[in-house]
């Protein structure tokens, strides 16, 4: 029980602000999808009019859209002009920023849809496998992530693992297992570009999106994707594998660490990024822990318990499971490499 009870007040003030949050999910995708942010951040300060001319919508519904934004504090308005400042500019309009937000909304928006399928869910006991929701998900997913990947993969993840960038510099072979759409894959193939990348997921059109994504990024000629799941990609001779936010989903980790210990070289490393937690739930009752556990009650468990075994990790493992995973399959050296508010980065090593 909280040290202080709210009074009635409070709480329904608290709940009016998380109400509030909840709809502009919606608006914000209604401003995603019709290039309204990014008309805004184009110029300066805009009437209705001139957006909704700017971007061939209806004035009316764009003037209902931005005052709802600017009651949300998304976009400024002074003087019945509405703008976005550089902050929301980062957040809404810059996709190669690290503040980068939309595709987290995108993600949530996603959650009402599959809502009923959970629902049956929680009654059955059974799963809900990741290829079984909208596909809104894989693309807000790999762009709420890529955010991350873009900051922090290749400037402080890769250099905090002993001796890794040496190697990939150098060249190397690595896999990027439940590599998804290929962001994390498309950021490894670009910044060594003497190493050779592979990208392996279980989801076939996940794969097509990431041969579209390497493609576009030029890195064709030194990364490919296959299809294939986290227990039988193939190959035995990596010098890094890579799991990014995706362990936690899979419905036997231990099996399938134990298939990367062995598709290791005996001097290799495993990349293990997983959400950021800490052991207990009194550690993760906070704002990141609040998404994470809501992503993980409606994404993540569902796919675990889709899978064989079923052991729903959750996306609040925490260090101490994650590690009692890494053992079990046999790994002896484990330790938190670094870490970021959002991501737990993992060496584990034979």
């Amino acid at each position: 029980m909280p040290a202080t009870v709210p009074t009635l007040d409070e709480f329904l003030g608290k709940l009016v602000g998380d109400l509030g949050a909840s709809c502009s999910a919606a608006l914000v995708g209604i401003g995603d999808k019709l290039g309204l942010f990014k008309a805004l951040a184009a110029g300066g300060a805009v009437t209705p009019a001139e957006l909704a001319a700017k971007t061939k919508t209806d004035e009316r519904y764009v003037r209902e859209w931005l005052c709802a934004l600017a009651a949300a504090g998304y976009v400024d308005h002074e003087g019945g002009k509405f703008s976005l400042n550089e902050v929301q500019r980062l957040a809404f309009a810059d996709e190669s920023s690290p503040a980068h937000f939309l595709g987290g909304f995108q993600v949530v928006r996603t959650m009402f849809v599959d809502l009923p399928k959970v629902v049956d869910a929680f009654r059955s006991g059974r799963g809900v496998g990741w290829h079984e929701h909208d596909p809104e998900l894989f693309c807000g997913t790999e762009r709420f992530f890529r955010t991350g990947y873009n900051a922090n993969l290749t400037p402080s993840w890769i250099p905090a693992l002993h001796g890794v960038e040496e190697k990939l510099r150098a060249g190397a072979r690595i896999a990027d297992v439940g590599c998804g759409r290929g962001a994390s894959t498309v950021i490894l193939a670009k910044t060594y570009p003497k190493s050779t990348v592979v990208g392996y997921d279980y989801h076939a059109p996940s794969i097509e999106g990431a041969r579209a994504s390497a493609a576009e990024a030029g890195v064709g000629d030194r990364v490919r994707f296959e299809t294939a799941t986290a227990k039988d990609f193939p190959g035995n001779d990596y010098d890094l594998v890579c799991i990014f936010d995706a362990l936690h989903d899979m419905g036997d980790p231990v099996g399938v660490a134990k298939h990367i210990r062995g598709a290791l070289k005996p001097d290799g490393t495993w990349l293990l990024v997983e959400p950021f937690a800490g052991d207990r739930v009194e550690d993760n009752l906070n704002p990141v822990g609040r998404i994470f556990y809501s992503a993980s009650t409606m994404i993540c468990t569902p796919a675990s318990k889709s899978q064989e075994v079923g052991l729903a990790l959750g996306a609040q493992a925490g260090p101490k499971r994650l590690e009692d995973v890494c053992r079990q399959a046999g790994f002896t050296r484990f330790r938190v490499a670094t870490q970021t508010p959002f991501n737990l980065v993992l060496e584990v090593r034979p």
